[in-house]
This record gives C-alpha cells, sequence and structure tokens, in this order.
C-alpha cells in the first residue's frame, strides 16, 4: 500500500511540512509514499501535479494524506491516480460520503444533534430557511456548511442562541458565508446546540472545548482513537466503543473518521463523519501508532 502526501510548494521533493512527521512514519512502518502538488491539481495543471508519482506494475491500493478536497478535486485525483495502477481506498462516492455531512446524516441521526441542510444555490433563500429553523423552536444553534464551521469565530459565525431569533441568524449567517468566502462548500447546516462535558476554553480563540475524540475505521472496523484536542484535561475515559462500531458498519466508506462527544448528563453522541484522508491526525495522537494500526501486519524498517 502506497501513501500519497501533498509536498511543498517550493521544495517538490519534500512532503508538506504539516505531514513530515507522519510521512517518516509512514515510511518506517514499511509504507512506500508519493507526493503530487496540491497546487497544481487545484489549478488543474495535471501534467506537472503528477509528475512525481511513479506508476504501480499491477493495481494497488493507495491511501491520500493531505488537505481536503472539494468532490470535483478529488474525482480528479482518484482518475490521475488510478491511471497509475494505484487505486484510492475510497471511491469519489465514498469521498463524498462522509465528506459532505448531509449525505451521512441518516446513518448517524439517531446518535447525533437534530440538523437540518439547506442547499446553497439560486433556489436559496431567508424565508424558506427560517421554515425549515421552526422545528428546533427557541433552542440554540451551531452552524456549519456541508464541511466545516467556523468554530473559532464562534460567537461570531457559530453559534445561534435561539432559532426564533430571526436578527441574530441573519448576522451570523452573513458573517458566516463572509468569512467562508470561496471555500463554501454546497450548502448550509444547522444544527441543534448540545450541552457536552467541558474541558476548557481554547487559548488563542476563546472558544468552548469539550470531550471529544476522533476514532478512524478502516473497512468499518475501529483501529485508532485520539482524544481530540491538545488542551484540557482528559481522565481515564471508557469509550462506548461497541456502540460506535455498529453504527460504523452502516457507513458507505472504507476509511473514515468518527468523532464524538460526551454530554453533561453521560450519553454520548456522534459528532459528525469525515473521509479519513483528509481528517487531521489529532496533537496527541502518536504517529507511529497511527501507521501501525493502519497496517499491524507490515514490517517496520530499521
Amino acid at each position: 500500500m502506497k501513501i500519497i502526501f501533498c509536498s511543498e510548494p517550493f521544495y517538490p521533493n519534500k512532503p508538506y511540512y504539516s505531514y513530515e512527521k507522519e510521512a517518516t512514519a509512514a515510511l518506517e512502518g514499511g509504507f512506500e509514499v508519493g507526493l503530487f502538488s496540491f497546487e497544481d491539481l487545484t489549478e488543474n495543471n495535471l501534467s506537472n501535479a503528477f509528475k512525481r508519482i511513479k506508476s504501480a506494475e499491477t493495481p494497488e491500493k493507495a491511501i491520500y494524506r493531505g488537505w481536503m478536497l472539494k468532490p470535483e478535486f478529488y474525482e480528479i485525483l482518484y482518475a490521475e491516480l488510478k491511471a497509475r495502477n494505484l487505486i484510492l481506498i475510497n471511491s469519489p462516492e465514498e469521498y463524498k460520503f462522509c465528506h459532505y455531512f448531509p449525505e451521512s446524516y441518516e446513518v448517524i441521526k439517531e446518535h447525533t444533534p437534530k440538523s437540518i441542510s439547506l442547499a446553497f444555490d439560486e433556489t436559496f433563500n431567508l424565508e424558506k430557511l427560517l421554515d425549515k429553523l421552526a422545528v428546533f423552536g427557541d433552542k440554540p444553534l451551531i452552524l456549519k456548511d456541508y464541511v466545516k464551521s467556523r468554530k473559532h469565530e464562534w460567537n461570531e459565525a457559530c453559534f445561534i442562541s435561539s432559532a426564533s431569533n430571526q436578527e441574530e441568524i441573519e448576522k451570523v449567517l452573513a458573517r458566516f458565508i463572509e468569512l467562508q468566502g470561496e471555500d463554501l462548500n454546497k450548502g448550509l447546516v444547522f444544527r441543534e446546540f448540545i450541552e457536552f462535558k467541558p474541558l476548557t476554553n481554547h487559548s488563542k480563540s476563546g472558544m468552548p472545548l469539550t470531550k471529544e475524540f476522533r476514532l478512524f475505521f478502516l473497512e468499518n472496523e475501529l483501529i485508532f482513537t485520539s482524544e481530540y484536542w491538545e488542551e484540557g484535561e482528559y481522565e481515564e475515559t471508557d469509550l462506548p466503543k461497541d456502540l460506535f462500531s455498529d453504527v460504523a458498519k452502516n457507513v458507505k466508506s472504507n476509511f473514515f473518521t468518527m468523532d464524538i462527544a460526551q454530554k453533561t448528563d453521560g450519553e454520548w453522541l456522534i459528532v459528525e463523519l469525515g473521509d479519513a484522508q483528509v481528517a487531521g491526525l489529532p496533537e496527541k495522537s502518536d504517529e507511529k501508532s497511527f501507521y501501525k494500526s493502519l497496517n499491524p501486519k507490515a514490517e517496520a524498517r530499521p
């Protein structure tokens, strides 16, 4: 199996600095590593983007570890690697299933906060949005697009204190759209705000941090677990792995993440799913342990 990383823009023979430790851990864990230019891919300069990727003699499985890609660019990445006999672990359809929140909501909705979504296209209007938000009454909400929130701009572009407060909804929505700019992904998602067990407030943004974990699944089996936040004290915790492993069996992806958090009353909920190829390893994770979990039978290199 080969691990495909993004290269440094000005040093194309090196993995992007954010993934250097992962690339080293992958090599030490017995994997081959390939590099491509993320910038050239997203600018459709394909002949340059993949010139450092060697073709395999026979079809070989590959995993991408890098920045999030909009589905149309992931399709290109998948096709270009497939042309070189490297088959990414998730097809474009499987990537989209976990990358866009509304795609996977039906699978996790019994174990996640109530959510509604609305495509941000020519049919979008505020009246339609307010009608859909009526199901929340006056409960507080969290706003995100199909992929990401502006959680570090918590009070101005993420948190809405009441689903019935039209003025606040308009204000937070406008600021969210402004900050997302060209990175706005497909549509809007409004989620019921749930009180999770607190850890601390983020030292830079002031965002409230909660007791959250990131779980990695390979072929629908749990392989790696990590505390989500680098700040705050996580006391020893027994995670309900059987519960979430049962949910994972219905996820249409070969390699995905499941972020979970504990409510103040002790109940555990799924925050969201993600394609594990573009999901970051939390700061407290050990890269060597992660790559060993990907291929426990691989012989480590000296």
